[in-house]
């Protein structure tokens, strides 16, 4: 029998590459899936995109099991991933673990409809729900542009609380979930180790970087409309709803999963950013 090959979708993504990576150290086989092919260490590359069927059975082939990003900004996924997914069982996928949101139970919006149909499609699945990212502060998010750019976090957030993760704990689950003899058969809320608030955020990155960063306050609407100019307006007004979320305490919550799954504990954002900010890293 042939060794085991997981299917790792948004292989170049935040935290596809991570999870891609760890499995190639670990000595697992992994197609790396990305709309251009891109060539992954370790990994044999694919050419996958959501919205193009034609590129779906070449990178299901030979495959047992796959992570999936769903398509990034898609407001209904569900009508582009749930015909994937059986196209997957029917090629003999026979588990999946799937990145979704703390803010999104089974069942509810956007990404929540292919959670809850994954029990019925796979006898081995897992959901991961991570909080909101740490390295949208330090990569290409537009927090970050913002930090960079103006020394500025634009949220509407207001005092709400966060448990940032670290996708490098995220990447680290999702091996677990995809390797371990038993999956998890679950969805698992995952969060860094600590609540902060995006005033935390700030003064945490001042304070590491020496560069000053404040935390601007905008309502709701204002978000929505500063968001507007960069995504499309459904997806501006969605992102502006979850700050208002963050701000009534929707995400003022910590987990043990990673200690649980992994058996270390979490990263912190502050050793998080003193890492990323090391001369020679």
């Amino acid at each position: 029998m042939s060794a085991p090959t997981t299917l790792v979708i948004g292989a170049t993504g935040t935290t596809g590459s991570r999870t891609a990576a760890r499995l190639t150290a670990a000595g697992h086989r992994v197609k790396a899936a990305s709309r251009h092919a891109t060539p992954v260490p370790g990994a044999e590359p694919v050419a996958f995109d959501w919205y193009a069927s034609s590129t779906h059975s070449a990178a299901l082939d030979g495959v047992d099991r796959v992570y999936l990003v769903p398509p990034v900004g898609d407001l209904d996924p569900a009508a582009t991933m749930l015909p994937f997914l059986h196209k997957a069982r029917a090629a003999g996928i026979h588990r999946a673990v799937l990145l979704s949101s703390s803010a999104i139970p089974a069942g509810g919006p956007a990404v929540g409809a292919v959670h809850q149909a994954l029990p019925d499609l796979f006898a081995e699945w897992a959901v991961l729900r991570p909080s909101w990212f740490m390295q949208n502060f330090t990569g290409t998010h537009i927090h970050a542009h913002g930090i960079r750019e103006h020394g500025a976090l634009l949220t509407a957030t207001g005092n709400g609380r966060v448990g940032f993760v670290d996708a490098g704990d995220i990447a680290a689950v999702a091996v677990h979930a995809l390797t371990d003899e038993h999956a998890p058969n679950t969805d698992l809320v995952l969060t860094g180790p600590e609540a902060l608030s995006y005033d935390d955020i700030a003064t945490i990155i001042t304070e590491v970087t020496g560069r000053p960063v404040v935390h601007r306050r905008l309502s709701r609407e204002q978000m929505r409309d500063h968001l507007t100019a960069q995504v499309p307006a459904r997806f501006a007004a969605l992102l502006a709803d979850m700050d208002h979320a963050i701000a009534e305490g929707a995400e003022d919550r910590v987990t043990d999963t990673v200690q649980r799954v992994t058996g270390r504990p979490a990263r912190s954002f502050r050793a998080l950013l003193e890492q990323e900010t090391r001369p020679g890293d």
